[in-house]
């Protein structure tokens, strides 16, 4: 049913776009925030930093509360990817990605010894290349965030130290010897960004110094004094950026007047020695208190940072974890929705710097040749702290180590639009705190809520999602938010918040026409609002409806509403006028002014993407990138659609079928042909095992003084005489219109390793989760040629110690062990090129 009103005007607009849903819980939930305070104005940092304009005349600034850019206030999303890590040739398609996920930053390791394993002899070649990376993203307009180390960590071997670094002297500290050989590879560092500094016109917009390095260090030439010298030495090799960090967690040393510290938190610690469950993390608490809590707050048992180490600085991140690594002992499986859950409460904690760690996975080079060691990954065999795979860097990053874009990146992005659009409204806004708070991490008796305000008007962020932890549904919730010229209750009326929904609701938000001019004032809504397009002569304000909340708008006195459409039920009193959808699509409220408010359900707004045409929206369920010239298409699926919105229209070479418009969308449908890969697995070995009978014997790393418990090692070299074997035959993949091929292999055991002619290919250790390998990045002759690949999987008996958080999946045989191999299959990843033109029209 679709129904019209003319001009219709009222003093407060109450619009529900979906059905209430009746919960179970009958508690009570009404959230006060205090938001009568005013702001303080934000002063300078004492920090002394780098060259902050370029060439352009633009200036990337920071103060005590928010970084600027061109003076406006700026909340940046950073995305950790490693170049070396990611063959080369696909790091612009990979940038392109991250781009259209709304990153703007790329950050990334600069690890020493994948350029200077052997002394003297450096390689900046290949994925090796850091010059070609940083020109990529600069191409693409990507800003950069060089980490430098030299210690970096990243579950490298020694954290990044070459051997014979380590073999020289004492690291991490002044004395000369290591400082000469830092001096050096700052030096390197330094001639493959020449050119490329903000204040040369590139993209690279700050440095990080050192990693995870702890004040408790403090001595002569150590802690803050290290760091000091660190960045001396970084800007005597000519290192001059606009901003220059530390890691701030764990005891940090962080020395203000010469660089601001930034944060993070993870869903998991798979460093921990636990081997039961760590739900009820930190990462889900708002920060009212301090920066840094939880795991993160003592990685080295050395406590929480004090407010004294980061005051008058920004709340700035680089590491809060969408995704994690997994260990040899530590194996935790993460959903979409234990990763996005995470950004509204870091932003309702006052951040303003959104930095990931890892945005996008990746494989650990090779060894260089004849170089020892012959592996680059962090082990316990070599004395560091944990084992993880030999080449996979995976992380369930968002985009995963082939490149694969996983639900998480879907949900994430869509809060990266709202930054890219609204960050500058957020980036001033002071956080308020309930009067009443839960009083840890695991409390689930109260509802999670913080608002962020400046004046009259915020936002309001609300949490009911804590990963692992059985969150109840919250009966009668509304937040009294009272502000310096009254209340303002969100919603109108006490609702039922269900259990796992998150999200951020806007208040008194202005609505600005194509003319930049205040049209009208959106007093509350129940709806997240993610996207603002100025298409023709109209301004549209696109928000999604969290899972089972209706979507209310409630406007401001004055506002007039021109017109409804949608699939929608209407019902219409004297105040309030109510929509019930009735069907899929989107629901517009258009309003005088030239301002529309688009209404999208959850699982819609996850297909939009954006380019670099701010007037124009594609959505598709395919995967979608844009190099600012045609859009990429990716699926699994032969047949694609998508949708177009603003003044645009598309071109592609495939058969092409325009299906007409639903909503404020212009569909298409392409077909591409349908092809089949066939695969052959021929078993060569079964397993031998590895352990008697119930008396599994495991090799113990070494203790740690941060971690005193000894923890099992990763089978060693020799143990892979024990595992099963196969051979895998690939076809040749010549369809143009095929641009990957996903290798899934199902499997039960301890761990499996891919290989093809003997060269290590990927390894993983059994998590549950399927174990996907992408072809064109693994077999480089994949179009030419058929490939034969060898699969080891190693045994794992029944009364392994590790911690297995989806263990009770695992199907052991009589004799205690798991090891199977289920259908191999090989799924090409189909692609569309489509060219999107504007065109002159209005809306």
């Amino acid at each position: 049913m679709r129904k019209i009103w003319r001009r219709a005007a009222f003093s407060a607009i109450f619009v529900t776009c979906a059905a209430r849903t009746p919960l179970l819980s009958a508690q009570e939930n009404l959230v006060s925030i205090d938001a009568t305070a005013p702001v303080l104005p934000p002063q300078p940092v004492a920090a002394k930093l780098g060259s902050s304009r370029n060439p352009s005349g633009q200036v990337i600034g920071v103060n005590s509360q928010y970084l600027t850019l061109d003076g406006k206030p700026w909340i940046p999303v950073m995305g950790e990817f490693h170049y070396s890590r990611y063959p080369d040739a696909e790091w612009e398609e990979e940038i392109l990605k991250m781009k259209a996920a709304g990153v703007q930053v790329v950050a990334t390791y600069v690890i020493w010894n994948h350029h200077e394993q052997i002394e003297g002899v450096w390689d900046w070649n290949g994925q090796r290349d850091l010059r070609k990376f940083v020109q990529i993203c600069g191409r693409h307009g990507m800003y950069v965030y060089p980490r430098i180390g030299p210690w970096s960590h990243a579950e490298v071997r020694h954290g990044g130290f070459p051997d014979w670094v380590l073999k020289n002297s004492p690291v991490r500290e002044n004395n000369p010897i290591y400082l000469r050989e830092v001096q050096e590879f700052y030096k390197q560092i330094s001639a493959q960004l020449r050119g490329e500094l903000w204040k040369d016109g590139g993209p690279v917009i700050g440095i990080q110094l050192e990693n995870e390095y702890r004040e408790a260090r403090a001595g002569s030439g150590r802690g803050s004094e290290h760091i000091r010298k660190l960045k001396e030495m970084a800007v005597a090799d000519g290192l001059d950026v606009p901003l220059y960090t530390v890691t701030g967690w764990d005891g940090a040393a962080v020395p203000l007047e010469s660089v601001l510290p930034v944060f993070g938190g993870y869903p998991d610690a798979p460093w921990d020695g636990s081997s039961k469950s760590l739900y009820g993390n930190e990462i889900y608490e708002f920060r009212f208190d301090n920066r840094v809590a939880g795991s993160m707050g003592a990685v080295g048992g050395h406590g929480q940072n004090s407010s004294a180490s980061y005051k008058g600085t920004p709340f700035l991140t680089a590491e809060v974890g969408d995704g994690a690594e997994d260990t040899y002992f530590r194996r935790p499986v993460l959903s979409a929705d234990d990763i996005a859950a995470i950004p509204t409460v870091m932003l309702g904690s006052g951040v303003n710097l959104l930095g990931y760690y890892m945005f996008h996975g990746g494989r650990n080079p090779d060894s260089e040749a004849a170089a020892p060691p012959t592996t680059l990954e962090e082990t316990q065999r070599a004395g560091d702290a944990t084992d993880v795979p030999e080449k996979s860097y995976d992380f369930q990053a968002p985009i995963g180590e082939f490149g694969q874009e996983r639900e998480s990146l879907l949900k994430l992005k869509l809060v990266h639009y709202f930054l890219e659009d609204f960050g500058a409204e957020l980036a001033p806004m002071a956080v308020r705190r309930p009067t009443k708070v839960p009083d840890s991490p695991k409390d689930t008796s109260l509802a999670r809520v913080s608002a962020r305000t400046d004046g009259e008007q915020g936002f309001i962020f609300i949490s009911n999602y804590v990963r692992g932890l059985a969150m109840p549904d919250r009966k009668g919730f509304q937040v009294s938010l009272t502000l310096p010229d009254g209340v303002v209750k969100v919603p109108e009326e006490p609702i039922d918040l269900p259990a796992g929904d998150y999200g951020i609701w806007p208040v008194n938000l202005p609505l600005r026409g194509a003319d930049g001019a205040v049209k009208a004032t959106l007093r509350s809504s129940t709806a997240q609002l993610f996207k603002n397009v100025v298409a023709g002569n109209r301004t549209y304000y696109f928000f999604y409806e969290l899972p089972n909340i209706a979507a209310t708008f409630v406007f401001g006195k004055g506002a007039a509403v021109e017109g409804l459409s949608g699939a929608v039920q209407t019902i219409e009193t004297p105040r309030v006028l109510e929509l019930r959808a009735s069907g899929e699509g989107a629901v517009e409220i258009r309003l005088a002014g030239g301002i529309s408010l688009v209404a999208l359900s959850e699982s819609e707004a996850e297909q939009i993407w954006r380019g670099d045409d701010a007037h124009m929206l594609l959505r598709t369920k395919a995967e979608a990138f844009s190099d600012g010239e045609r859009w990429t298409l990716r699926s699994d699926h032969p047949v694609m659609q998508f949708g177009l919105f603003g003044t645009v229209s598309a071109k592609a070479k495939e058969n092409f079928e325009r299906e007409g418009e639903s909503g404020l969308f212009e569909n298409f449908q392409v077909s591409v042909p349908k092809v089949v890969l066939k695969v052959t697995v021929d078993q060569l070995a079964a397993a031998k095992p590895l352990h008697a009978p119930g008396k599994s014997e495991w090799e113990m790393g070494p203790s740690m003084a941060w971690r005193p418990k000894a923890l099992p090692m990763k089978p060693s070299t020799a143990a892979l005489a024990g595992a099963a074997e196969w051979e895998i035959h690939l076809p040749r993949v010549a369809e143009k219109n095929i641009s990957d091929a996903w290798l899934s292999i199902p499997y039960q055991g301890d761990e499996a390793r891919l290989s093809a002619g003997g060269r290590l290919i990927d390894d993983t250790f059994w998590n549950g989760l399927p174990w996907v390998v992408g072809i064109r990045e693994s077999i480089p002759q994949w179009r030419e040629e058929g490939t034969t690949l060898q699969l080891q999987i190693l045994p794992l008996p029944k009364d392994y110690p590790m911690y297995l958080e989806e263990g009770a999946a695992l199907h052991f045989d009589a004799a205690g062990v798991a090891e199977a191999l289920g259908k191999v299959r090989l799924i090409p990843q189909y692609q569309l090129l489509v060219n999107v033109t504007p065109q002159n029209q209005t809306r």
